[in-house]
């Protein structure tokens, strides 16, 4: 899933003209809320990565220190 995701922003990266930092910042944090949240990964089961996490999350509670949110941006 990496390489794909990798694949993509590449694409994105290649054919959009950027004006500013901020303006290359702001693209790749929608691209990957755009990723993560709604397109569907087939090793996952044809579902978005974050849904994926979530339903993990329900069945594996105890592999989880914190609950599973829909937040933008990049984890820390």
């Amino acid at each position: 899933m990496i390489e794909r995701f990798n694949g993509r922003i590449a694409d994105v990266l290649a054919t959009t003209r950027f004006d500013s930092a901020e303006h290359l910042a702001d693209t790749i944090k929608r691209y990957v809320q755009v990723y993560n949240q709604h397109i569907p990964q087939k090793a996952l089961g044809h579902i978005p990565p974050l849904q994926a996490m979530k339903n993990w999350s329900q069945k594996q509670p105890n592999l989880f220190k914190k609950r599973v949110y829909n937040l933008a941006g990049l984890d820390n």
